[in-house]
């Protein structure tokens, strides 16, 4: 299934970039406010390489103790390179974690040895402990070292933006990594050793920060920079709450994940990371983060958010710092997530059998709205699909509008979609509205903060009961008659 090799860090991943011509080296000052934004960006909206910032610069001019790394990400190609695949990969390898998340049962010897690349995978979920990680060869004095980007001109200050945020539960044991939760939380550095953690309510660590605060104890956190892809997209990936990131990446990676114990926190942590912050969040002490530029194209305000104080950060003897950009799609983050589309699709059907096809366009910040296809059987079908969605993962909670369209449409075609919603769907019969769901605070148009409206829209052609007037008949030529007309305009037409 793999067809690339297991990137067992980022180095690997660059180095193998580099050999395809798929990454460029900026020797030029490129400052470490807006104006790296900016190349970043462009890199990206031309499907560019990935940039190596061999000479960023910090307010001062002053040049940065170690290069920077952006647009990791910015196609799909490499983010289908992360999971170990090619591009045409992908789909193959959604139905192969579906069948990971719910195998069938084993029919016959022949059967369970076909099973054997699932036990494989299986068994690469145990992490590899070592006794000392590269991540710990050496140190930074303090969080100043590392050349954090102040992305837009309205950011309250440096961001870092690509944490892979490392926690556990109060009362489970340092070496139980299946409880452990990884997750991609932007971070405002405020001071030299003190960070500003901003997770939202429903994220892993959130839920692990409130375990400790009613413990009334210390928090430990491991902030992990410049892992390897595996890590970066298990961290990413909307998994099932009982499912841990850090053995998941294994999975990904075709290969164990290797960690190791930090130096001053109870936490294991990435041993291949390029560099590692450590430090404790304190009950009830809280800053108030931003304002910064987020995913949906405008800036969110300022609100309070706990504060992690650094007790060490420990480095590779030469590191990397790894960055990226979050604003209005395009994206790397909305780059990530139409490859996420795809890998989620099996589970999707799996779960929602009539469910053909599903795209959550990246102009809609990626998951505020879904354009399904179905092959429609009965009356009432599309809103069933509709609620089913909205209710099977937590991330579709934040869906705010679904189309539903036949299984002649092609979704990713606005073209086709338009024309179902103008010729199949009549605004007083097939609008379904819900009113106070759950919705992402960042969405400004909801009436109150975290709960909002959604609507399901019906463009399926209407059977049985749904209509009482005879349907019209979709027009279509002889695909004879195509062909030949193909044929006779072959080099008249270019």
């Amino acid at each position: 299934m793999r067809r690339l090799p297991a990137f067992d860090d980022l180095r690997a991943f660059l180095a193998w970039a580099e050999g395809k011509g798929d990454l460029a080296r900026i020797s030029q000052p490129v400052a470490l406010a807006q104006e790296m934004t900016a190349v970043e960006l462009a890199a990206l909206r031309k499907n560019g390489p990935i940039l190596r910032f061999d000479h960023a610069t910090g307010a001062d001019g002053a040049r940065a103790r170690m290069p920077v790394v952006g647009n990791l990400f910015g196609t799909k190609a490499r983010v289908a390179a992360g999971l170990g695949l090619e591009p045409d990969g992908v789909a193959g390898f959604g139905e192969f974690l579906a069948a990971l998340r719910s195998p069938p049962p084993v029919d016959g010897m022949r059967d369970a040895l076909s099973r054997w690349p699932m036990l494989k995978a299986a068994l690469a979920t145990r992490p590899k402990i070592l006794r000392r990680g590269v991540v710990q060869e050496s140190s930074l004095p303090d969080l100043t070292a590392i050349p954090v980007q102040t992305p837009w001109p309205g950011d309250a200050g440096p961001l870092i933006t690509w944490p892979v945020v490392v926690t556990r539960p109060h009362g489970a044991d340092v070496d139980d990594v299946q409880r452990y939760n990884l997750g991609v939380y932007r971070a405002q550095v405020i001071g030299p050793d003190r960070l500003i953690m901003r997770w939202l309510a429903h994220r892993g660590g959130a839920a692990h920060h409130r375990t400790w605060v009613r413990a009334g104890v210390p928090m430990p956190v491991a902030i992990a920079l410049g892992c390897d892809p595996a890590m970066l997209l298990s961290a990413a990936l909307p998994l099932p709450e009982t499912v841990s990131e850090m053995t998941f990446s294994g999975v990904l990676r075709g290969a164990r994940t290797e960690i190791v114990k930090a130096e001053t926190v109870p936490l294991m942590v990435p041993a291949q990371a390029e560099i590692v912050i450590e430090g404790f969040i304190h009950p009830g002490e809280t800053a108030p983060e931003g304002p910064f530029g987020d995913h949906t194209g405008y800036y969110n305000a300022a609100e309070p958010f706990p504060v992690m104080r650094v007790s060490k950060i420990t480095c590779r003897k030469d590191p990397l710092y790894l960055s990226t950009v979050t604003g209005r799609p395009p994206d790397e983050p909305s780059v990530i997530g139409e490859v996420f589309n795809d890998l989620a699709l099996p589970v999707i059907r799996q779960q929602i059998p009539e469910v053909q096809d599903v795209w959550l366009p990246a102009a809609a910040c990626s998951y505020r709205m879904a354009v399904v296809k179905i092959a429609k059987r009965y009356p009432g079908q599309a809103r069933r699909v509709m609620m089913a969605l909205w209710g099977m993962l937590p991330q579709f909670s934040y869906t705010k509008v679904v189309i539903v369209v036949d299984d002649d449409i092609d979704i990713r075609n606005w073209d086709d979609v338009l024309w179902a919603l103008s010729t199949r769907m009549d605004p007083g019969r097939d609008l379904m509205v819900l009113d106070r769901t759950p919705m992402d605070y960042l969405d400004f148009a909801s009436p109150e903060e975290g709960l909002a409206g959604k609507l399901g829209i019906d463009a399926t052609t209407k059977i049985g009961s749904e209509t009482t007037r005879d349907w019209g008949r979709v027009m279509a030529l002889d695909p004879a008659h195509e062909a030949r007309a193909a044929d006779l305009l072959k080099g008249v037409i270019r």
